[in-house]
């Protein structure tokens, strides 16, 4: 059957087969081919059928890589602050510019809806690029002063040195920007490795940044496994620090692999956002907001709310009016102006969503979906919104990430009781709390142990505002100011200020007063 959004579909698909015949690997300022021997067919999760496929990177592509980051490291970072903030103001520009094509083609490799990619996915990395243009000259440390008396000191940030990052599939163009933005504002290189499912938009944004006038080297993808390009580049000698984003599973061993090497580690991974609605909340308010931040790409967020704990007295009604809201939400075609979700990533990450719930079913109520459509969109990777009452607080549907669009909701008592089962997981990325109480308001986020609490609100984030978890959710920050914490080296300068030949101190070593 033809539809109206084929014709976008044919274009994007077409666009993509050009833009990468020369290859999916973006090495010292231009595309090459993978040399692993081994290739990789990026699938639409709308349709089933393949976009390209490309030659993986393997080890020799990833020496490559960081190669060309160390030999464009000494002129990068020593470039002004100035410098490089032109740079990146050039890079949002180019980015703004490209827009559509970058909505295009992360709709076409994740699935997501076309209004999401153009609301959401590709300002909020233009927003992102034009902050850290601003914030590259802002670098500062602490002002100098004479802190002995006899002695000035000051305090240098310096870069790193080459970065290897890896970042996950599900805000592929994001999570690039989280990644190369902070580390080349603050005068590093980097080398990137994306997702083997979604390289397409982060390729584009290294190919963007070269336009801009980043230098050769600057900004590197590689293509590739996570058991063979990811754990050469986080493992490789040349690499100083490691930044990555992605499972807490996988988070373990990547900090194994960068602890050996005494590599910086940067960590951003799993969550499990707690949805705390108390007794006095706006309960339509409520509802609205845990539909859209637990659907929101496809529950495919470490954000996104996955478990909603409700004081008692509005239980039953929350469930219910969030049942309604879920099954009027509208799958389908990613391209078609009213589709609201699309699918997963892929279909084996709908096989897992649908296991989950599968298991559930034993010790809880499916109230709404549960499982995938028919018809037209049975070829796709599609899961229905997916709303479960009544687990157990130490289930798996309630303590393990899902990353898909199900949500567990569970009564609570009192305000101890509801603050207790928020922190009661191994993750602390973001929850949200819903009260019009100002005093509870305050005690949730004083009391839930995660690097993000939302009051009456979930989801949104700002440029200016850090992300990063707690406890096995990861440690550093991902955007704001804070995130060149991770990304610089602090270095304390001193100078002697009597020119004295034989200072007062000498005499612990030698001589007498």
């Amino acid at each position: 059957m033809h539809h109206p959004d084929d014709g976008i579909r044919a274009g994007a698909l077409e666009r993509a087969r050009d833009r990468f015949a020369d290859g999916a690997q973006f090495v010292a300022g231009r595309l090459t081919r993978g040399t692993s021997g081994r290739s990789h067919t990026v699938v639409d999760p709308a349709t089933g059928d393949g976009i390209l496929t490309y030659d993986l990177a393997g080890a020799a592509d990833v020496d490559a890589a960081v190669a060309a980051a160390r030999a464009a490291l000494p002129g990068w970072s020593r470039a002004t602050p100035g410098e490089r903030s032109d740079a990146l103001h050039r890079l949002a520009a180019v980015l703004a510019g490209r827009a559509e094509e970058f909505a295009l083609a992360e709709s076409l490799q994740c699935g997501k809806p076309l209004k999401l990619s153009r609301e959401f996915d590709v300002p909020g990395t233009v927003d992102n690029t034009a902050f850290f243009a601003g914030a590259a000259r802002h670098l500062q440390g602490q002002s100098a002063g004479e802190y002995s008396g006899d002695h000035t000191s000051y305090v240098r940030r310096e870069p790193v040195g080459v970065v290897g990052s890896i970042a996950p599939w599900n805000y592929p163009l994001q999570m690039a920007a989280w990644k190369i933005l902070p580390a080349v504002a603050a005068g590093n290189t980097i080398v990137l490795k994306p997702a083997e499912l979604t390289p397409l938009t982060s390729l584009m944004f290294a190919q963007a940044a070269t336009d801009a006038g980043l230098p050769d080297g600057v900004v590197n993808v590689v293509s590739g496994t996570g058991p063979e390009a990811g754990e050469h580049l986080v493992g490789h000698p040349g690499v100083a620090m490691v930044s990555f984003t992605g499972s807490t599973a996988v988070g373990r061993r990547v900090a194994g692999t960068a602890a050996s090497g005494l590599r910086r580690l940067h960590l951003e991974l799993g969550g499990k956002a707690p949805f705390v609605v108390f007794d006095d909340a706006d309960l339509e308010a409520a509802v609205h907001g845990a539909v859209a931040g637990a659907l929101i790409n496809t529950g495919q967020d470490c954000t996104a709310a996955t478990r909603a704990y409700v004081q008692r007295p509005l239980y039953e009604e929350f469930v219910a009016a969030t049942a309604g809201l879920m099954a009027g939400v509208r799958l389908g075609d990613p391209f078609a102006p009213d589709t609201d979700l699309g699918p997963l990533v892929s279909h084996a990450q709908r096989d897992r969503v649908a296991a989950f719930v599968d298991r559930a079913r034993s010790h809880a109520r499916v109230v709404t979906g549960g499982g995938a459509p028919g018809g037209a969109l049975e070829r796709g990777a599609y899961y229905r919104p997916t709303l479960i009452a009544d687990a157990a607080q130490d289930s798996e549907i309630v303590q393990a990430e899902i990353f898909g669009p199900v949500l567990a909701v569970l009564p609570f008592d009192g305000d101890d009781e509801g603050v207790r089962l928020a922190n009661d997981t191994p993750y602390g990325l973001a929850a949200s709390a819903w009260t019009r109480d100002v005093y509870r308001a305050q005690r949730a986020t004083r009391e839930i142990a995660a690097g993000c609490v939302w009051v009456n609100d979930h989801i949104p984030i700002i440029s200016e505002m850090p992300h990063g978890g707690y406890k096995a959710s990861g440690s550093g920050k991902d955007m704001s100011a804070y995130s060149f914490e991770e990304y610089t080296q602090v270095k304390h300068v001193m100078f002697d200020n009597t020119a004295v030949a034989r200072k007062d101190w000498h005499r612990t070593v030698h001589g007498d007063r």
